[in-house]
């Protein structure tokens, strides 16, 4: 297996090497025109999300750590400050379904709770270069989907946020093991800094990838985009 990763690996540096030189061998006055330049990295970006999910192997496990490893005190991470985290009323709260699922009554976080379970203690690495060590519990997004009918055939699952935040994920990786809706950080229920009621914990993607406080979840074959994937960040995003 180590030799799999080991070649995963090198492919991908190769390729994200490759990226650059064509961008180094661009003409230059062309770079200086904005609608030029901004359809070359569109075109990069959207190669680099096929390179990315041709590499992606939906049965290779992210690492897992011993509770030692856990990172302490955990570090808290948005598109805002602390002090402006949405506290959002979990007796009231719900989550809402849409898209190619033949159930579409919405949930509670009674019903979440009573749900299968399960926890891991992954790393989560953020787009800035920095990484965390979590232990996160809750209902396996595979589960899920399947409980509500989802069509996993379609290509994307969609998610809005409490915030106003939004991201998308392919459906291999929803369906991926790791994947869940996480209840639960550190061992007890998810605190509003750290996406309370419910969050994407998806440890194959990068930090942004993982919205928090969740209202509302899509299954679509209509590109649904994302709050920073809307702005030029890649979006398949494999960590």
């Amino acid at each position: 297996m180590s030799r799999e990763i080991d070649r995963r690996a090198l492919l991908g540096r190769a390729l994200a090497l490759g990226a650059t030189g064509l961008l180094g061998g661009c003409d230059y006055d062309n770079l200086q025109h904005p609608d030029l330049a901004d359809r070359f990295l569109r075109a990069m970006s959207s190669w680099n999300d096929r390179v990315q999910a041709a590499l992606f192997n939906p049965h290779t496990l992210a690492p897992t750590f011993p509770a030692s490893a856990i990172t302490r005190p955990p570090r808290f991470n948005a598109y805002y400050d602390r002090d402006q985290v949405r506290v959002v009323d979990g007796a009231t709260w719900k989550l809402e379904l849409s898209g190619l699922v033949t159930e579409r009554r919405v949930w509670t976080l009674a019903d979440l709770r009573a749900a299968p379970q399960q926890s891991q203690i992954t790393r989560l690495v953020c787009v800035e270069g920095w990484r965390v060590i979590g232990q996160w519990g809750g209902v396996p997004l595979q589960w899920f989907l399947r409980r509500i009918g989802a069509d996993t055939r379609a290509r994307y699952v969609s998610f809005r946020c409490a915030d106003g935040y939004y991201s998308s994920i392919d459906m291999e990786s929803a369906l991926h093991p790791q994947t869940i809706l996480a209840l639960d950080f550190l061992g007890k229920p998810l605190t509003p800094a750290f996406g309370f009621p419910l969050r994407l914990r998806i440890p194959t993607k990068l930090g942004f990838k993982n919205p928090k406080s969740l209202v509302a979840l899509g299954v679509t074959n209509v590109y649904p985009g994302g709050y920073w994937e809307d702005q030029g960040y890649n979006w398949f995003s494999g960590s």
